[in-house]
């Protein structure tokens, strides 16, 4: 692992070389993760609505001395501009971290399989039903929504 100039070893966020306003950008806008190759992750800005999928970039990470860190992204501001990285390798390091990266150092191609979906179907009026293995924890008065909306119609 390389180390910086105080000597103490790096971390992803140190590799990068950005903005106040990309800074204020990573940590204000909401973000998801998703895997989709080796050392790869689609970073998404969900901050967008029904408009993300135009705003989902893939960033290629490497690992530089014990530290992933993203390298590439297919943005326009990360190709067409030399002076700073994109906000989505900033966004990789900073809300995704390490955990994020390393898995995607240790994907492989035989995980790309069918995917599953872990979350229930919507229903008519736009809830959801009510999970028959749902464990939520009563806290004094609060629980899930699911279990106070099947609760009150029942």
């Amino acid at each position: 692992m390389e180390t910086n100039e105080s000597g103490i070893e790096k971390t992803a966020v140190e590799y990068l070389n950005y903005g106040e306003k990309t800074a204020k950008r990573a940590e204000w806008e909401c973000w998801s993760f998703r895997l989709v190759g080796p050392l790869q992750v689609l970073v998404t800005n969900e901050s967008y609505g029904v408009e993300k999928d135009a705003h989902a970039y893939v960033v290629a990470v490497e690992d530089v001395g014990g530290v992933f860190v993203p390298r590439e992204c297919e943005c326009p501001a990360d190709r067409f501009r030399d002076d700073y990285d994109c906000k989505h390798k900033l966004a990789l390091v900073a809300v995704g971290g390490q955990v994020v990266m390393e898995a995607a150092a240790a994907f492989s191609e035989k995980s790309l399989g069918e995917p599953t979906s872990v979350e229930p179907t919507p229903v008519a009026d736009g809830g959801r039903p009510k999970s028959p293995t749902c464990e939520c924890e009563k806290l004094g008065e609060l629980q899930c929504w699911s279990c106070y909306q099947s609760e009150r119609k029942e």
